[in-house]
Formats: C-alpha cells, structure tokens, sequence
C-alpha cells in the first residue's frame, strides 16, 4: 500500500481535523503536514516525521495515551526524560527506549517482562556487565549473550540447557574448553566445537554416531589413525579416508611407501 492511500486518522480511528489541533500555527510553517507528518496520525511514520521536525515537543507527549506516539517520542528526549519511559506499560515503548539509554543504564531493564526489550539490552549493554543476563528465561536473549560475552566468560554457558547457545558457545570458547563442548550431546554443537579442535585430539571422535563429525576427522585426522575410517558406514567418510592415504602414500596399515 502506498503511504499516501492509507486515510489521516487518529489512534481512535477518528478523521484528523487540523483547525482544532493545539500546533496548527506549525502547519503554515511547514513544520507538520496531513498525510505527512502528524503527531495526531495513528500511523507511526507520520508522527515520527512529525518530531523530527519539532524535536521539542517530544516531551509533551509522554504520557499520551496512544503507545505509538510515546514510542516514537522516546526518540528525541533527552537521556533525563527518557528514564520516565522505563516502565512504560507498552513493550513497544520500552523497545524504544532501550535503542537510546546510555549502555550503562540499560541494567534497569534486564528483567524487563518483554523479550524484545531484553534482547536489544544484550545488543547494546557494555560487555562487563552482559553477566547479569546468564540466566535470561529466553533461550534467544543467552543467543544474544552468548555471541557478545568475553570469551573468557563463556564457560558459565557450557552447559546451558538449549543447544543454540551452546552452539555459539562453542564458536567462541577458549581453547581449553573445547573437549568439553566436543562432547555435547547435541551434534551440532559436537560438530562445531569438533571443527575447532586441533587434529591431533579428533582420535577419540573417529567413531562418533554423526556421519558429518566423523568428515571432519577423516579430513583432518593425522594419517596414522585413519585407517579406521576407511570402512565408516558412509560412503563419502570412507572415501576421504581412502583418498586421504592414497594421496600420502601410506597403506591401510598406516605404512608409508615412498617412490
């Protein structure tokens, strides 16, 4: 739909009329304009136009009754009037504002009741104080947190209960914790931490029930160990093995004929 089809109504549903408007002085300006930009539209767009012409006014319109115009407000407060705006009723609001607190103040909002609101919190919150959200109740929000957290912190989520976060736990984690997450009992996780591991630890894994983890040993598994792999089950594993010897020149049983 084009933005000029949809009518200029207000958050009631009612037609916009300008000349009983408290900024109508504003219109002559052509600081607002119907269909444009209007903060009595119900349509966000138009009022977001509307204070970003006058800026100023944003804080009129904080307690206004239609959440989309407090929304958009929060927009162009300045950081003192946008605290009132922290336990707003609407989760939209509260979107909105933690797009624009300080990354320090944003620990108000951690145990906000929406996930949305958490979720841009793990996006914008300082580092050092991302701990705070570990245990968030959304497994997306400890995605968000698993992706930004020190690595050097990344242990406390090893063993979160939801294999997405343990996933990006794993693309990240210390290398000494590696062995522990290529044990996982998820396979992606297995296969990602397994990725990582340096190839003289991938022995232990030639047998593992994922065809894709036993690829990844028969690709990168010192020569010596492969010949186990060279009748795997799957037929592409037991070809890279097979292929693998081939190319070094070593047998079945490991011993290396030269030219």
């Amino acid at each position: 739909m084009i933005e000029n089809d949809i009518p200029a109504l207000d958050w009631q549903g009612n037609a916009i009329g300008c000349a009983i408007c408290a900024h109508q002085d504003r219109l002559s300006l052509g600081a607002c304009k119907p269909l444009s930009a209007c903060v009595n539209d119900r349509y966000a767009k138009r009022i977001d136009r509307f204070f970003g012409t006058n800026p100023g006014l944003a804080v009129d319109y904080i307690s206004h009754p239609y959440f989309e115009v407090r929304a958009v407000a929060a927009k162009y407060l300045d950081l003192f009037r946008l605290n009132r705006l922290i336990h707003d009723p609407d989760e939209t609001v509260r979107a909105s504002v933690a797009l624009r607190l300080p990354p320090k103040v944003l620990i108000k909002l951690i145990h906000d009741p929406d996930r949305e609101v958490r979720v841009r919190v793990a996006l914008r919150m300082n580092q050092e104080d991302l701990s705070t959200m570990l245990h968030d109740p959304d497994y997306y929000v400890r995605v968000v947190v698993a992706r930004r957290l020190p690595a050097h912190l990344l242990f406390n989520l090893t063993r979160d209960p939801d294999s997405s976060v343990r996933r990006e736990v794993a693309l990240r984690i210390d290398d000494q914790w590696l062995a522990m997450m290529a044990n996982d009992s998820d396979d992606e996780v297995r296969l990602t931490a397994i990725k990582r591991l340096p190839a003289g630890l991938l022995t232990p894994f030639r047998f593992d029930h994922d065809w894709r983890v036993r690829l990844e040993v028969a690709e990168r598994i010192p020569i010596e160990h492969l010949s186990a792999l060279l009748k795997d089950e799957d037929e592409i594993v037991a070809t890279t093995a097979r292929e693998r010897l081939e190319t070094s020149g070593t047998d079945s049983k490991g011993h290396h004929h030269g030219n």
